[in-house]
């Protein structure tokens, strides 16, 4: 009986169940449909929940779709709520049992700026944020700051140069508006580069690739930065002030919307931060560049629009050096260099760019642009300066009263560095890109062609004279390559890095491409999603007519979003299930990079004509994966890579200068990870972090030395060998050694926070750290540069205070001026690590070299005050 009992008590449960289930169905309505940003692609990550019922809440699938059951017969307000604070609320009043669709169009950004949290992968590129919170706490206040949020890495601060996965920053593309940019050609140290390019506050949109990017970007090895300028539809304007410079930009547009006009200007003086280094002396640096972005459409929403993009920069350095005391060493061995200087150094930089683009869409699936460009630099490079210098041995006897005083010398000695260089170049291209869309977006075919012009005149003549202890170096060599100083000559005087040359290029280049993206959908699942396959594929030639070399390949980048089924527990706690936004990616190619003119000229400023194009081949699989903690979204990308790498051009690094040997002679590889996330770590603010693993190294094919042994057989080590008469020698062939930007560990953190309750104090974070690379002494020989740094450590912070605050624009007439504004107390180098950017190399009186470190910039303190209007 009690069999029985049980049984048909679970019927009754059942029936009862049922029974309420259909009362319930037939007291609610069903709302789906899709949700898109305002480039009418899936909106991912959004939440769609009923406002007066938490609990009640769904994330769209992997193509921002969704279904929700409300309430029928009353006012259901509906929440779409996507990252950051953005959000859209709607209400609606559904029929039991009635089924809607709608589109709910969502600009899914975080508050703190314009760019998508997504696991899109599409297109390879990865979105880059440019307005944060507050202001970016940077010496350098260029777009490559921003980058500490992407896998790059940085060598000094002064500088706007970054590495790739072991590349230099000549294997980096940078675009403006679909156009190649430059940067000069004879920097040699960041305190003369001054401005870079892009200008941060012109700026609308920026995505960046660290590998295996699309045939439609150009020829290199590593990189692709693509910026976007910003188009405005009303006047709009921002002045920044600081004791590093100022920048003005504005932007507007005429009553009928035909013309609009983006303009910027930038002044910089980094004297305040240049007397923190270790030489010291009259700093002058004086840089400025004014920029503009017009365009006009005969017609506002026509086929046609016609733009112009122009450029001017002067970036003037003037050093007058008086003296450099730098301590180096351990408790083993503790040393001072100090120096003496007279002369100056002076260094300008003037560039001019101009672009004039035409935009012609045929019909609302296609577009053709036609760009033409001109780009003029005239650098000029005078130095004369001489010094003296001594070596010292400090105290290392912790219980001495003379600790850390000197305790003896070492030596001796003087240097004189001469240089008069001059470089005119001009580079003109015309250019043609196009693009046909057959479905949707599903289908999409891309072409495009330059030709370019490359005029360069270059005359160089510099050189070094060393007087160590009484002689000059280097001296004559004897027999067997050591230098000897009863050979010294009284009539020859041999100087070191000599250099006199003069070049005269005038040369063609042609590109072309072609790439088809196709994207298919399949296998629904029992949600209603669909796995989603893109495939992206092309090809790109490039033909120099300086060695006739014609080179090319494919490029593919594939991407897969699955439907796979998850679960998230709400805020109340209970669990839903969802579709992940996952996306798997895998990208490869052929990358080929023909010199540029830094590339082809050698040690000895001569040209080579034999040179040929480098060249890479990617291999690359990564992964974006949007997942909740905290009951915030979160977006974690990770990629692993390797590169094969041929005919390279191997280079040694001085300071941000890259001296390249001018010959095909080296292979090699680079092989990695990397892994990002951003996220609200802080409800409402995103940060960044990211951390990076990388080996490079590359093999000299006919690179090699000799080891000399003595009678004991005992290799000779000069200075230190008392018998250094060789009597037999060892040939050796060095191998694979690390390439100079072989930075095997760095770790990036970008974070940002405001005050609970008072939202208008802030406060933003940044955090680099990469170990030591590769250096050596100075010299052709590469396979002496395995000495490595210490670790780069860079800290900067800055607070703000926002000027406006919420509710009160129109309380006084400065509010009503302007519609946002802060001021900024920032801190420099907050942790004051002093960071190592190049070494100056001595000898003691034994002929013992020491490369001695050249240390950056130190703690500073910066005020800055920003406004919009």
């Amino acid at each position: 009986m009690p069999f029985f009992a049980s049984h048909i008590l679970r019927w009754g449960q059942t029936l009862g169940f049922s029974l309420l289930s259909l009362l319930a169905v037939a007291q609610t309505a069903t709302l789906k449909g899709s949700i898109i940003d305002p480039n009418s692609q899936p909106a991912l990550g959004v939440l769609v929940r009923e406002k007066e019922n938490p609990l009640n809440g769904v994330q769209v699938d992997a193509f921002g779709r969704f279904t929700i059951q409300l309430p029928s017969g009353v006012d259901a307000v509906v929440l779409f709520e996507g990252f950051g604070n953005n959000k859209v609320e709607k209400t609606f009043r559904l029929s039991p049992g009635e089924v809607r669709e709608i589109t709910v169009v969502i600009d899914n950004t975080v508050e703190i700026g314009t760019v998508t949290i997504r696991a899109s992968g599409k297109s390879g590129l990865r979105p880059i944020e440019t307005k944060l919170k507050t202001s970016l706490p940077t010496i350098n206040p260029g777009i490559e700051s921003f980058l500490i949020q992407a896998p790059v890495n940085f060598a000094s601060e002064l500088s706007s140069s970054y590495s790739v996965r072991g590349g230099s920053f000549d294997e980096n593309l940078i675009y403006v508006n679909d156009i190649q940019v430059y940067r000069p050609f004879l920097v040699r140290a960041g305190e003369q580069e001054g401005l870079s390019f892009p200008n941060p506050d012109m700026v609308d949109d920026i995505k960046f690739s660290a590998g295996g990017f699309e045939a439609k970007y150009g020829d290199r090895l590593s990189s692709v930065l693509d910026i976007r300028y910003h188009r405005p539809d009303s006047f709009a304007g921002k002045l920044t002030m600081g004791l590093l410079g100022a920048s003005l930009q504005l932007e507007g547009t005429t009553k009928s919307h035909k013309w609009t006009h983006n303009t910027g200007f930038r002044y910089k003086n980094n004297s305040y931060i240049f007397n923190t280094l270790d030489v010291q002396g009259d700093y002058r640096p004086l840089y400025y560049d004014l920029q503009s972005y017009i365009t006009y459409r005969p017609e506002e929403y026509g086929r046609w629009e016609f733009s112009f993009l122009g450029n001017y920069a002067r970036n003037k350095y003037t050093f007058i050096p008086s003296t450099r005391q730098t301590d180096v060493g351990n408790i083993n061995e503790a040393l001072r260099l100090t120096v003496f200087f007279d002369g100056q150094e002076t260094t300008q930089f003037e560039t001019f760019f101009g672009a004039l683009s035409a935009r012609f869409n045929p019909d609302p699936t296609s577009q053709l642009r036609f760009t033409f460009s001109a780009f003029n630099t005239y650098e000029t490079e005078f130095f004369d300066i001489q010094g003296a210098y001594r070596l010292d041995e400090l105290e290392r006897d912790l219980g001495s009263d003379e600790f850390g005083e000197v305790l003896r010398n070492r030596g001796v000695g003087g240097f004189i560095d001469h240089g008069r260089n001059i470089l005119n170049a001009t580079v003109l291209q015309f250019s043609h890109k196009g693009f046909k869309d057959y479905d949707h977006q599903d289908r999409v075919l891309s072409w495009g062609f330059d030709v370019q012009n490359e005029q360069i005149y270059d005359k160089l003549k510099e050189w070094t004279l060393i007087d160590s202890a009484g002689y000059a170096s280097p001296r004559p060599p004897d027999s067997l390559g050591y230098t000897n100083p009863s050979l010294q000559g009284d009539q020859i005087i041999y100087l070191q890095d000599r250099v006199k040359s003069v070049n005269d290029l005038n040369n063609m280049r042609a590109t072309a491409y072609l790439q088809h993206d196709k994207v298919w959908t399949f296998k629904k699942s029992a949600d209603g999603t669909q796995d989603k396959l893109s495939l992206n594929v092309g090809a790109r030639a490039h033909y120099w007519s300086y060695n006739q070399q014609l080179v090319g390949g494919p490029r593919i980048l594939l991407s897969y979003t699955p439907t796979w089924l998850g679960t998230l527990e709400n805020k109340r706690g209970k669990i839903d299930t969802l579709t992940k936004d996952v996306v798997l990616r895998l990208a490869g190619g052929y990358y080929w990079q023909p010199p540029f003119y830094r590339e082809m000229r050698g040690l000895d400023g001569k040209i080579n004509p034999d040179i040929r194009a480098q060249r890479s081949l990617h291999f690359i699989a990564g992964m974006d994966y949007i997942f909740h903690a905290w009951h915030r979204p979160f977006k974690l990308t990770t990629e692993l890579y390797y590169k094969k790498l041929d005919n390279l051009i191997p280079y040694k690094v001085e300071n941000v200068r890259l001296r390249y040997l001018a010959t095909n002679n080296s292979h090699g590889y680079a092989a990695g990870a990397d892994i990002m996330v951003n996220g609200e770590f802080i409800p409402g603010v995103q940060s960044w972090l990211r951390a990076s693993i990388l080996k490079t190294e590359e093999d000299l094919v006919d690179d090699y030395y000799y080891l000399y042994l003595n009678s004991e057989g005992d290799t000779i080590i000069p200075g230190f060998t008392i018998d250094d008469t060789p009597t037999d020698s060892i040939k050796q062939i060095p191998g694979y050694i690390p390439r100079p930007n072989d930075q095997r560990f760095s770790f990036s953190m970008l974070f940002q926070d405001e005050m609970p309750k008072k939202p208008w104090y802030k406060v933003l974070l940044t955090l680099y750290f990469s170990t030591g690379v590769p250096f050596g002494p100075p010299g052709n020989d590469r396979y002496l540069d395995v000495t490595r740094t210490r670790s780069y450590i860079r800290t900067d912070i800055g607070f703000s205070r926002d000027l406006i605050l919420p509710g009160k624009k129109n309380n006084n007439k400065f509010n009503r001026t302007f519609d946002s504004g802060s001021i900024s107390l920032e801190v420099f180098n907050l942790l004051g690590v002093n960071n190592i950017i190049n070494h100056q190399w001595v000898q003691d009186v034994n002929g013992r070299q020491y490369g001695i470190p050249t240390y950056l910039t130190g703690r500073r303190i910066n005020l800055r005050l920003a406004l919009s209007f």
